[in-house]
């Protein structure tokens, strides 16, 4: 069966990529059909493990490859076939990935088991090709529009998946088609945020379709009863309202937000049972288990310069490592589970300095975002750095409790909203070009 599984998995890489090369080179449709599916794959992961040990409790399990990365490939060809038009740039940020990447890799002399860290790798390596083809894909400001309206589309699917597992499958706490629940609110919080901002600030959306659609993402991050994520989700749409309200208020977002609280006081009040149940069945030691593996994390960083090594957290904080002694343990058979914050993991595996460029790379794109906010100033796009504010400030807070940054669905979207912020530096620096250039 496995040796069945991979010959289908290379029959479609060999044949489908050609294939998708070739038919959206003759059909506009098929390179958008591409370009949702592109972020389909994201959202509902198809694929298999090679090498697979799916019981080690680590952030990667195996050497990891599915439909996404198949039409990675696909669009990577577009963009190279179509080169003499378009010239292939790095995107912005390459250099601190790759500085990120290089104290990971090297982070591997002080692994135990070395191939759990070639799992992460191999992770990290097509992240940064995903990252380089959307942002070689997109070369006009007026490709957002389909964008929107792909992730409309996925955030339908999403909810669709939600109220079935609710309502149909009796799920207490919904995670939709991710592994987990958290993994699934910081995934809607990212596009709930794009979906408000484009609703508040495009005069020329389908008002109805659009607050049913970001009605549906607010559903799924509240069916997943996650306190946290529900708080950081108020908060990112309480920024993107705030800067809709200072950049130009009027009627119709009054109207909007009118209709969104009382839609929303509708579902919070069916929901209302759910919720106190589950703050009141919230076990009491979830924030002492945070902490000693906060504790713990410490100890790794501390202990090794270059950090225990990538992806070997899962192996070390068990006995005979010393890191997590100070942890109360059952039976000597209980494993330990994984630090609650990407920043102490990546500061625990690869080295407190590596914590300082995996920072500096997050808020590289956060400035340069806003500093896209205000140059679009005037503009009908300025909705996408606007829901990205919201969108990463409310993730970037949910990282220091979760470390669902590292789930393949979620790091592929933060690599595509990082794209986005390149795209559309790169947008306007071209339109200034062109204005200077009127003027010479």
């Amino acid at each position: 069966m496995t040796e069945l599984k991979y010959l289908i998995f290379f029959t479609v890489l060999f044949i489908g990529v050609p294939f998708n090369y070739v038919m959206a080179r003759k059909f506009v449709q098929y390179e958008k059909l591409l370009w949702f599916l592109l972020i389909f794959f994201t959202a509902n992961m198809v694929d298999i493990n090679f090498i697979s040990m799916e019981n080690y409790r680590g952030t990667s399990k195996g050497f990891e490859i599915g439909m996404v990365d198949i039409v990675v490939f696909s669009l990577l060809a577009i963009v190279i076939g179509r080169k003499d038009e378009y010239p292939l740039k790095f995107p912005i940020g390459t250099t601190l990935y790759f500085f990120y990447f290089f104290f990971s890799l090297i982070s591997i002399i002080n692994s135990e088991i070395f191939i759990y860290s070639f799992f992460e790798i191999w992770k990290m390596i097509r992240m940064y090709i995903f990252f380089y083809v959307v942002y070689n894909m997109i070369q006009k400001f007026e490709e957002f529009n389909t964008l929107m309206l792909h992730i409309s589309f996925i955030s339908i699917f999403i909810t669709l998946v939600v109220l079935k597992q609710k309502y149909l499958l009796g799920i207490f706490q919904t995670y939709g088609p991710f592994p987990h629940q958290n993994s699934l609110v910081m995934y809607m919080i990212v596009f709930g945020s794009l979906l408000l901002s484009f609703l508040l600030n495009n005069k020329k959306v389908k008002l109805y379709y659009w607050l049913a659609v970001f009605g549906g993402a607010s559903i799924d991050i509240i069916s997943t009863l996650s306190r946290g994520g529900m708080a950081l989700f108020a908060f990112s749409i309480s920024i993107i309202f705030l800067f809709s309200y200072s950049n130009k208020m009027s009627f119709r977002k009054l109207g909007i937000t009118l209709l969104f609280i009382v839609l929303a006081s509708g579902v919070l009040y069916k929901a209302s049972d759910t919720i106190l149940e589950r703050l009141d069945s919230a076990p009491e030691e979830s924030l002492d288990v945070r902490i000693v593996l906060a504790q713990a994390a410490q100890n790794m960083a501390n202990d090794k310069i270059l950090g225990i090594g990538l992806n070997n957290f899962g192996l070390k904080i068990n006995p005979p490592y010393p890191y997590g002694n100070h942890i109360p343990r059952k039976d000597a058979y209980e494993k330990g589970g994984l630090v609650e914050t990407i920043y102490l993991m990546i500061a625990a595996e690869t080295g407190w300095h590596n914590l300082v460029v995996f920072i500096c790379f997050l808020l590289y794109f956060y400035y340069k975002n806003i500093q896209n906010y205000f140059r679009l100033k005037g503009s009908e796009y300025r909705y996408i750095p606007l829901g990205i504010i919201g969108g990463l400030s409310a993730i970037y807070i949910q990282s220091t409790l979760e470390w669902a940054l590292k789930q393949t669905n979620n790091f592929y979207q933060l690599m595509f909203i990082f794209a986005l912020i390149g795209v559309v530096s790169r947008l306007i620096e071209n339109q200034k070009e062109k204005d200077e250039n009127r003027t010479i």
